[in-house]
């Protein structure tokens, strides 16, 4: 399972990533929701991988996970879904006034690109 929560992690991360070097608004939105989803997994799965154990020591308990990671990747959840949605309303703005949603845009005045 140990192998599984680190390929998808990988996985993620590796999207994330490229998505992120992409030119486009959308694409580097979309990347930077993978890496959050990235590290939410990773946090996730620090408070140790169990089934069927309970998050808080009791006297019939003789295992339990912590409950840290799990109220950590929860907040976490809540606040990259209000940065995407801000994320999201700052580049349909800016593709709106331009009228074209890639990051790298060409200087209308010297014909230039960004260097």
């Amino acid at each position: 399972m140990e192998l599984v929560v680190a390929l998808s992690i990988g996985v993620l991360t590796a999207a994330g990533t490229y998505l992120v070097l992409r030119l486009r608004a959308f694409p580097v939105i979309v990347g930077l929701t993978l890496l959050s989803y990235a590290t939410n997994v990773f946090v996730f799965s620090s408070g140790r991988l169990a089934v069927g154990v309970p998050p808080v020591l009791n006297d019939s308990a003789s295992t339990y996970t912590d409950p840290l990671p799990q109220a950590l990747v929860l907040t976490a959840i809540v606040i990259s879904f209000g940065m995407t949605a801000v994320l999201v309303l700052i580049a349909l703005g800016a593709f709106l006034e331009s009228g074209d949603d890639q990051v790298n845009v060409e200087d209308k005045t010297t014909g230039e690109g960004d260097a």
